[in-house]
C-alpha cells in the first residue's frame, strides 16, 4: 500500500513538471481546442507509448507529407544530414515560445542539421499564418487531421524534438520546451 502510494506520488509529480513546459496533447481544428490525454487513465497512456514505434536508437518510421508548398516530402529522402523533427502547433504556447531559441541554434550550427517542422492540429491557413508570422526559415509539413503519425511517434506533448542522425536513426528525443535539448545540440557538434 505504501510503495502504491510513493509510485502514484512520484507519477502525479512528474506529470505536473511535464505539464509546466508542454502542452500536453492538445490539438485545434481552427479554434476549437480539445484535450486528448485528459481522458486516458495512466495506464492507457503507458499502453500508447508502448504501441509507438519511435524510440531512441531506433529508425525513425518513414512518412510522406504534403510540404508548406502543398508538394510530397518523405523523411526518408532527407537523410544524409543531421535532422531534428519538430512537432508542434499554432495554438502551444510553449511551441511559439521555444522558436527564438530554435532560430538562434538553427544559426549557430547552419550547415550541421536540418529542422524539420510537423505541425499538428491547424487548419491550413493557421498553419502557413503561423510559419510566416514566426519567419521560420526551415523545412514545415502538416499533418492531416485523420493521420496516425503522432500515435505512431508517440507524441504527447507539445513541442516533442527528435534528432535523427544522417542514416534516420533516433538519437535523442526532449519533450516539452526544455534546454536539455539545446545542451545536446551543443555536445552534438560541440560549442
Amino acid at each position: 500500500m505504501k510503495k502504491t502510494r510513493k509510485t502514484f506520488l512520484l507519477a502525479t509529480l512528474a506529470a505536473a513538471a511535464f505539464t509546466l513546459s508542454a502542452c500536453t496533447g492538445k490539438t485545434a481544428t481552427g479554434s476549437q481546442e480539445t484535450d486528448t490525454t485528459d481522458s486516458l487513465s495512466s495506464e492507457e497512456l503507458i499502453e500508447q507509448e508502448i504501441r509507438s514505434t519511435a524510440a531512441e536508437g531506433e529508425l525513425a518510421p518513414d512518412f510522406t507529407l504534403q510540404d508548406f508548398n502543398d508538394k510530397p516530402l518523405t523523411l526518408s529522402s532527407l537523410r544524409g544530414k543531421v535532422l531534428v523533427l519538430d512537432f508542434w502547433g499554432s495554438w502551444c504556447g510553449w511551441c511559439i515560445k521555444g522558436f527564438p531559441e530554435m532560430k538562434a541554434y538553427y544559426q549557430k550550427y547552419a550547415g550541421k542539421f536540418e529542422i524539420l517542422g510537423l505541425d499538428a492540429g491547424d487548419i491550413p491557413e493557421d498553419w502557413k499564418k503561423a510559419v510566416k508570422e514566426h519567419s521560420l526559415p526551415w523545412l514545415h509539413v502538416q499533418i492531416p487531421e485523420d493521420s496516425k503519425l503522432l500515435e505512431t511517434y508517440g507524441i504527447q506533448g507539445f513541442p516533442t524534438k527528435m534528432v535523427l542522425d544522417a542514416d534516420g536513426k533516433i538519437l535523442k528525443i526532449v519533450v516539452g520546451e526544455d534546454p536539455a535539448f539545446y545542451t545536446y545540440l551543443d555536445e552534438l557538434f560541440g560549442k
